[in-house]
């Protein structure tokens, strides 16, 4: 009777674990221990090691079911603050989730921010929040992140393919951008003058859409303010910089500049200093990535993208998409003018992701 009830003791204990684990191999291990005679170890022994054997998988078992759901977040870049205030929008809006932040240090890098694409399509992660640093070089990791039923929201710029199903976009208001950025120079050149647009990208649709509406709403309100040059641009802030000393020296009567990405800005605002011209030429950057010379008037205003607000509805859909819900398939965000003025609001400070510093 005793050998019995050992034997009944083991078998229930292998039992329970496999009710739980339900890992095959593990049940081949539980099968054979089932089938040992209970007389082959001392009964001490022996309670202690089903005992010991089942705590430990159940405790392990319980341990990987706790793990949250990751999603990656991968921005173009962390070398520039553009991207901080997505990573924090990202983290107040996760709920149950991990966050998974990391991307290349150059905004150039594109094979390096395939490679983390792959990295996130390879582990299976929950979800995906991707600013593209390429349109066409990014479509085809994107669409193999959709094949494996991974949810992907693509944010700043959009890609060549249609939203739907796993696929979202929550893009920055480029043509708000772009009409914003002609009404504030509008207004600082009264009416009348010249200005120049550096730093085109083609190969960023978002960057494109904010010259064209600049344009078009410069020559529609202010007609009288010439476009004396338009640049190409890179992702190279020293080519930016002598890019826009030439077309200092070409035009020294030019009145402003309007520099559509971050290293534009940059380098613009590299060359008004060297050339003493800082704040005589206005200067209207894109993205957030220069705030010391708002303060000192180098530099007039930046039309600044929320991020943060990028980040934290992007993650709100994913945490959304896990409860059976529908994500939206496009979100535009409006662009914000940062001056002087409003710099230390607590509407920007949030922002820029500024709180605390």
């Amino acid at each position: 009777m005793v050998r019995t009830n050992r034997v009944t003791t083991l078998q229930f204990a292998a039992v329970g674990v496999e009710a739980v684990a339900g890992s095959t191999a593990l049940e081949r291990i539980l099968s054979a221990m089932k089938e040992r005679s209970a007389g082959d170890w001392p009964r001490t022994l022996q309670d202690v090691l089903v005992g010991s054997f089942a705590l430990a998988i159940l405790a392990a078992i319980s341990s990987c079911k706790s793990v949250p759901p990751t999603v990656a977040v991968i921005p173009r870049t962390t070398g520039m603050s553009l991207w901080e205030p997505e990573h924090a929008g990202a983290e107040a809006a996760k709920k149950n989730m991990k966050v998974y932040w990391n991307a290349p240090t150059r905004e150039d890098d594109v094979a390096g921010q395939i490679a983390l694409v792959e990295r996130v399509i390879d582990r299976g992660y929950a979800g995906l929040i991707l600013s593209p640093d390429q349109t066409l070089a990014l479509m085809t990791p994107v669409r193999r992140a959709l094949a494996r039923g991974i949810p992907t929201i693509i944010l700043g710029s959009s890609l060549p393919l249609e939203p739907g199903g796993k696929l979202s976009y929550i893009l920055s208001d480029d043509e708000e951008a772009g009409r914003m950025a002609a009404m504030r120079i509008g207004k600082i050149l009264d009416g009348k003058g010249s200005v120049a647009i550096m730093g085109i990208d083609p190969d960023v649709a978002g960057v494109l859409e904010r010259v064209r509406s600049f344009e078009s709403a410069l020559a529609r309100y202010y007609p009288d303010i010439q476009i004396s040059e338009k640049r190409i641009g890179s992702f190279n802030v020293p080519f930016e910089q002598q890019t826009a000393e030439e077309v200092l020296t070409a035009n020294p009567r030019l009145g402003a500049i309007l520099a559509v990405t971050t290293d534009a800005t940059r380098g613009a605002y590299s060359a008004l200093v060297e050339l003493h011209r800082a704040g005589s030429v206005k200067l209207v950057g894109c993205d957030q990535d220069l705030l010391q010379p708002l303060t000192t008037g180098e530099m007039d205003s930046l039309i600044a993208e929320d991020t943060y607000q990028m980040g934290y509805r992007a993650m709100e859909m994913l945490v959304a998409e896990r409860e059976g819900k529908t994500a939206p398939a496009l979100t535009k965000v409006s662009p914000k003018l940062v001056t002087k003025d409003n710099l230390n609001s607590p509407e920007i400070r949030r922002m820029l992701a500024l709180t605390g510093r």
